[in-house]
């Protein structure tokens, strides 16, 4: 078996921590690097801000298709295509990546304490694999060829990407958030063909494990101190499920929204967590435009009902990320602020619940 590579040596911090998926209103790198850190400081998880107002190439497909390794692309009328040679779309998503990570490490430079950890986020390989398309203008998920050319283009892009923003990060540990939004519709045979009149075949979920586990590998050699999986659910209720595959590949943590889980997905999470997995849970959700976010005492009873249900102890609460649940590109800066502060509350607050159990 292939030695695991060597882990860096930043401690985490304690305490349940607060981050965001990735996802930022307005335009401004800037702006949004600067309100992110000032209210994710330790033991919280700032992040490399993505910023889709500022249109082609800042969403989450091109973004993450720029990272790609000898497989550019461009963008059509159906969406981004694998081409020969890089176009001005391509170059775009290039250099707004760029732009971000040296954006932040302007920020981090000024910073006297920059924090022990940071996450960043790219697309899935199978989720990549739905919103790519190849030269016949089909889906590259419809060919097992182009998906594991795909897997392993991103595993190597993804591995530079690590290694760019550890070498800004000022000793923080990178945690890798990899987004399957697409998941479910992928293992269940749910993606329409570019005609849109049948389906695409579902990937095995053999194949779906190693595309991860190829991927957490990559990672973890360049640098990240952890790779968590975001899931669009937490279903455990048959085998081959989407929690099952990531525990399977290796995950170091998994993401999922609190909403709709039932007793059976939280069992699954509980041995998760007694496996010693990071557990991020999407618990706020978004407000509507003049409303506060939902009350601290309302999101903390919102996660211990169910953890102690399943007979997790309250002290164990620290092994729990908290998220919004929805992507803050859809908010007002302000209010996306507010979203962050209401999270670092909650932490807060499920903190002293620990402490006291």
């Amino acid at each position: 078996m292939q030695k695991e590579p060597e882990q860096p040596a930043t401690a985490a911090p304690s305490g349940v921590r607060a981050t965001a998926a990735g996802t930022w209103p307005g335009t401004d790198p800037l702006e949004a690097a600067k309100t992110i850190r000032g209210e994710l400081g330790d033991p919280h998880l700032p992040f490399l801000v993505e910023l889709p107002a500022r249109g082609v190439g800042a969403d989450s497909v091109g973004r993450t298709a720029a990272l790609l390794m000898d497989l550019p692309v461009d963008l059509q009328p159906h969406g981004w295509r694998l081409v020969d040679r890089p176009g001005i779309d391509y170059r775009r998503a290039v250099s707004l990546l760029s732009r971000d990570i040296n954006t932040l490490a302007d920020v981090i430079g000024e910073e006297e304490a920059p924090g022990s950890g940071l996450k960043v986020s790219l697309q899935g390989p199978l989720s990549l694999a739905a919103g790519l398309y190849l030269h016949n203008g089909e889906r590259a998920l419809s060919d097992a060829g182009a998906r594991r050319e795909l897997t392993e283009s991103l595993a190597a892009g993804a591995a530079e990407y690590v290694s760019r923003v550890k070498a800004v990060a000022r000793g923080a540990g990178i945690t890798v958030q990899v987004d399957e939004p697409l998941l479910d519709k992928v293992l269940g045979g749910r993606i329409p063909t570019a005609s849109g009149y049948r389906t695409l075949r579902s990937v095995p979920v053999q194949e779906a494990s190693l595309s991860w586990s190829l991927l957490r590998e990559s990672l973890l050699a360049a640098g990240a101190s952890a790779v968590v999986l975001n899931l669009p659910s937490a279903s455990h209720r048959q085998p081959g499920s989407g929690l099952d595959l990531a525990l399977g590949a290796g995950a170091d943590g998994i993401a999922v929204p609190l909403r709709g889980l039932g007793n059976g997905d939280w069992e699954g999470l509980a041995e998760a967590v007694e496996a010693g997995k990071q557990l991020w849970l999407g618990i706020l959700p978004l407000p509507a435009p003049g409303e506060a976010p939902r009350q601290v005492t309302a999101l903390v009873q919102d996660i211990t009902a169910p953890w102690q249900r399943v007979g997790l102890p309250l002290r164990d609460l620290p092994a729990v990320g908290i998220l919004p649940a929805g992507d803050l590109a859809d908010l007002s800066p302000s209010s996306a602020r507010r979203v962050l502060e209401r999270l670092t509350q909650t932490a807060s607050a499920l903190d002293q619940l620990a402490a006291e159990n």
